[in-house]
């Protein structure tokens, strides 16, 4: 049972104020910007194929929109574009990495091969990666695992926008958890998801349209909810995964904990309200226990658990099944994780990727700046 591109999907890609392009022409523009500021060919191949598989799928908050972050903390001096990535510490399916302020779209990748390598000699592979930045979207380095027939897991702390439950003070990021697990004749299924009510990323999304965001998506600097899309600029707050106590606030806030704990504890990384911020304005916070941004990465061999094949089969039946629940409204579908980025992606790549005329603005400036062709 494939699923088959969404045709609602065409009203909201092609609206005023938005530009496209092709994933081609986007992947060219981010590959010669990385490469200006000094990456290899193949860091830059590698940094550009993240961001555009974040815009292909979707998830427009990590595409190239953020290659002006990306730009603004290297002339902050806080990323270096020809890190030397190297274990620190390891013992057989377990490693430790220095990424050397390397691009997190390019140190994280690095350690999922690891992982996948790890994993076909002990059948697992696990990876804690310190002194990194901002790796993209999660799922992409899950999903490395899936040609590989294996499982494969990534998470990451970020810029501390969250507090905890009963508290006003920022603790921790959206800190993003994904998973991926292939599957038969479907597609795989792939969890990707922030721990916070939402990513900080659809925040600015919704400024740059300049839309009103949902209540309980952001309190203020005194821990009131707030609707106001600039709230940040002034204290504000993201808020854990609940959104607020009495809808269970508390367990975000686990989660988000989980993952600073694996990613910052484990790896010698930064955590708790020290992670490095990903906008180049905001200072570091003296005193830093750790070194940069820290992820984790993990993958899994089937075959140690059951026969890879029956576990795909399997896996397909819980995919038709779960699509197949009965539905509250007739008309509204059932999804399964990752389904509504496959479709994006399958109608993305046949019709083009639309962006944001302030985004097209800033890609336009990076052009400039670098002397590269007319985007």
């Amino acid at each position: 049972m494939q699923n088959q591109p969404n045709s609602a999907l065409k009203k909201t890609h092609f609206c005023k104020g938005m530009q496209v392009f092709t994933r081609e022409e986007l992947s060219e523009l981010s590959k010669n910007v990385f490469m200006a500021m000094g990456a290899t060919k193949l860091d830059a191949l590698q940094a550009s194929d993240v961001l555009t598989s974040a815009d292909v799928r979707g998830i427009d908050s990590h595409g190239v929109s953020r290659l002006v972050g990306y730009v603004a903390l290297w002339e902050a001096g806080r990323i270096n574009m020809t890190p030397e990535v190297k274990i620190i510490r390891e013992h057989k399916s377990t490693f430790s990495i220095d990424g050397d302020s390397g691009l997190g779209l390019v140190v994280a990748p690095k350690a999922m091969v690891i992982a996948i390598e790890r994993a076909k000699q002990y059948g697992s592979g696990w990876g804690a990666i310190q002194n990194s930045n901002h790796f993209g979207i999660a799922g992409y380095h899950a999903m490395m695992a899936l040609p590989h027939d294996m499982i494969g897991m990534a998470m990451t702390n970020a810029t501390p926008f969250i507090p905890p439950t009963h508290s006003k003070e920022a603790m921790l990021g959206t800190n993003p958890i994904a998973y991926a697990f292939p599957a038969g004749a479907e597609k795989p299924m792939v969890i990707d998801l922030a721990t916070a009510s939402v990513a900080r990323g659809k925040i600015e999304i919704a400024r740059r349209e300049g839309k009103v965001i949902p209540k309980g998506w952001m309190v203020d600097k005194h821990g009131n909810t707030s609707q106001n899309v600039d709230e940040l600029k002034d204290g504000g707050m993201l808020t854990p995964l609940g959104s607020l106590e009495e809808l269970s606030s508390h367990k975000g806030y686990a989660l988000g904990g989980l993952v600073d704990v694996m990613t910052g504890v484990l790896s010698g990384a930064n955590y708790g309200k020290w992670v490095p911020p990903f906008v180049s304005f905001l200072p570091m916070l003296p005193n830093l226990p750790g070194k940069g941004l820290g992820h984790f990465v993990g993958a899994m061999e089937i075959e140690g658990f059951r026969d890879t094949a029956e576990f795909k089969t399997n896996m397909d039946h819980w995919i038709q099944s779960f699509k197949s629940a009965e539905r509250v409204n007739t008309e509204q579908e059932v999804y399964v994780p990752g389904e509504k980025e496959y479709r994006t992606e399958e109608y993305r790549i046949a019709s083009g990727i639309p962006l944001n005329d302030r985004v097209v603005e800033d890609l336009e400036g990076l052009k400039k700046k670098f002397r590269l062709p007319i985007l």
